[in-house]
């Protein structure tokens, strides 16, 4: 075993899962043998806490921590008290909704357990697929309300995270990321997890942040940390960490910062990646 890496965290679109939001055995078996050398694991994603817990159930690992809305919150189990929280003042969240619907878009809030927005969530929406296993005190809740700044109003102290997704009007979609960024600076932290998307956190919250304050309560050194990921996202990590893993089928922007190149995603490049620092 490699002595050096004693926390592993890993991205999750893109990154452990596959293009049909699977894990794969493979991935699976690998993580269960670096926990059993001792290894931490960290699932690290731009999805809520609920959401990813369920993902980092089917590792088969116990009371692993999940670093859930891009690092704005980490908790382990559903009944834990959080380990971090970063919330998005309402007056802070009523202004980037403002921006958002200027550009023609619309926008998603989260809290740790709740997707809210204005209209229905579609059928083929990844929360609504995944709540269908999942018993109810641990599905994803939805809060609908056309009258949005009210609903944000209502929600105040509770909002980690914005997501605007747009496959169409990606002009619109960019302006209003560079708007957002322009205006806020440094008390927004806005990044894109996609092609398609920009995500909206409180400036202090990264991924990169997150890992940092896991690896202090763990006790464990930014050298003793390794990172996968594939997106925008997930740079602040890679950065931080000792080893920075980028997938093949990363973005170029993440590759470039990266320590180490693995496969893609539909060829397990997690568990390669685990392999070759930890395992062999």
């Amino acid at each position: 075993m490699n002595q050096k890496i004693k926390l592993i965290c890993i991205d999750m679109d893109g990154t452990l899962l596959n293009s049909n939001h699977e894990i794969s055995e493979r991935n699976k078996e690998t993580l269960r043998q670096a926990k059993k050398l001792g290894v931490n694991i960290a699932i690290t994603t731009g999805r809520l806490f609920g959401s990813a817990r369920y993902y980092s159930n089917l590792i088969g690992i116990e009371n692993t921590p999940v670093i859930a809305s891009n690092g704005a919150y980490i908790k382990t189990n559903y009944e834990d008290i959080p380990i971090l929280e970063n919330s998005i003042p309402k007056e802070i969240a009523i202004e980037i909704y403002k921006i958002i619907k200027k550009h023609n878009l619309k926008i998603n809030f989260n809290s740790w357990d709740t997707l809210m927005r204005e209209d229905e969530v579609p059928d083929d929406h990844a929360y609504t697929i995944m709540n269908k296993q999942l018993p109810e005190d641990k599905k994803v809740k939805f809060i609908i309300n056309s009258d949005f700044i009210s609903a944000i109003e209502s929600f105040d102290g509770k909002i980690l995270k914005g997501i605007v997704i747009e496959r169409e009007n990606l002009d619109n979609l960019w302006a209003a990321k560079d708007e957002l960024k322009e205006i806020f600076g440094d008390k927004l932290h806005v990044v894109s997890s996609g092609t398609d998307n920009i995500e909206i956190m409180i400036g202090t919250t990264s991924k990169g942040n997150a890992v940092a304050h896991l690896a202090d309560i763990l006790n464990v050194n930014a050298e003793e940390v390794m990172c996968i990921g594939d997106s925008e996202n997930d740079i602040s990590m890679l950065k931080f960490a000792g080893i920075g893993v980028a997938m093949g089928n990363g973005l170029q922007m993440v590759k470039d910062i990266a320590d180490y190149i693995t496969d893609t995603n539909d060829n397990d490049g997690v568990a390669k990646a685990v392999e070759k620092f930890i395992l062999s």
